[in-house]
């Protein structure tokens, strides 16, 4: 019997009677982040990460919740579990299953890259590690963190410079908190949209340090927003809510920025290419890390991944799943072109 077995309820470990980010309600659940695809509310109880465990009552209410630091054992009917972090957002962690010798590893969503607020991605060794895969193919490589910033605070320069107010579309939890801190140090006015605002509030009473910033008012009058950058999440650059700022121009913050095209189909003005998934060499370098000797490919470019992990001598398969829906997600994958050559 595996350690993990995948089921039409989540990743379930049948010694421990738990199960790790389900998407229908169970009995134990195990979270590795506080993403809506990660994280699905009515189940009896709920394991996290000591940061995650403020989203988490945010974004699903009441429940039973239990908060452990990183590498902090908890044993469940025999097993071991403890939760390490993976980089992605603020608490996100990766899941460490032991029994009887056996580790298993779940990334959940994972990022390399340290962002400077949420924790540094750390390789934990195992037999068995179940990896994303939202960007597994080699046209997505990431440009290092502060070049994007670099260029990102040159447009909103630029915008303050000809009058207009930078309206950045970045997700609520994860993305618009890593831009704050860039575009606080060229921009004395920040406003939030209501949805990144409840983040923000959340995450600042949990003890996190963010920039000042304001939340937008509906009934401020247009010039309040001059010459300043208004953070709000995906869609709302098509909806009515963003013409009280004009003039504006829009910058999208996600990893799909990076195929040409994109920004255009948007109708966005600027496009960033900051994801807070690994890139195509990140993936190989974390599973490369982990010393595993087989490898589950979940939601993203699964057979692209894994058809390349077998070629360079690493057991992997496919595995479906019910993740990757929120945040920058996978429905843009479909169009995405399949060439796995490095």
């Amino acid at each position: 019997m595996p350690l993990i077995e995948f089921t039409d309820r989540g990743l379930y470990c049948p010694q421990g009677g738990f199960f790790i980010d389900p998407w229908r309600p169970v009995d134990k659940a195990v979270i590795t982040h506080a993403h809506s695809d990660h994280a699905r509310a009515g189940s009896n109880s709920y394991l996290c990460h000591r940061l995650t465990l403020p989203l988490l009552r945010l974004r699903l209410g009441d429940h039973h919740y239990q908060a452990v630091e990183w590498g902090e054992s908890v044993t469940i009917n025999g097993v071991h579990v403890s939760l390490h972090p993976s980089g992605h957002i603020i608490g996100s962690s990766q899941v460490r299953v032991e029994y009887n010798g056996e580790i298993w590893v779940v990334s959940g969503d994972y990022k390399t890259e340290d962002d400077g607020i949420s924790g540094i991605f750390e390789p934990v060794r195992c037999h068995t590690f179940i990896t994303e895969s939202t960007f597994g193919l080699p046209i997505y490589n990431w440009k290092p963190q502060q070049e994007i910033f670099s260029a990102m605070q040159s447009w909103v320069t630029k915008n303050k410079e000809a009058g207009k107010t930078s309206v950045l579309i970045a997700y609520s939890l994860g993305k618009a908190q890593r831009i704050l801190p860039p575009l606080s140090a060229v921009s004395d006015r920040i406003f939030l949209h209501g949805a990144v605002w409840n983040v923000h509030q959340v995450l600042l009473n949990a003890g996190i340090n963010l920039p000042a910033v304001e939340k937008v008012d509906l009934d401020a009058p247009k010039e309040t927003f001059r010459n300043s950058v208004v953070i709000a999440p995906s869609g709302t650059e098509e909806s009515p809510w963003i013409r009280r700022f004009q003039p504006f121009e829009v910058g999208v913050c996600s990893g799909w920025m990076q195929v040409r095209g994109n920004i255009r189909r948007r109708n966005a003005d600027a496009g960033y290419a900051l994801s807070d998934h690994a890139d195509w060499k990140g993936l190989l370098s974390a599973i490369k890390a982990t010393g595993a000797e087989r490898v589950y490919v979940t939601h993203g470019f699964q057979a692209a991944l894994s058809r390349y992990l077998n070629e360079q001598g690493i057991q992997a398969a496919e595995v479906r799943t019910e993740y990757g829906e929120d945040e920058e997600g996978t429905s843009a994958a479909a169009d995405e072109p399949q060439n796995i050559t490095p």
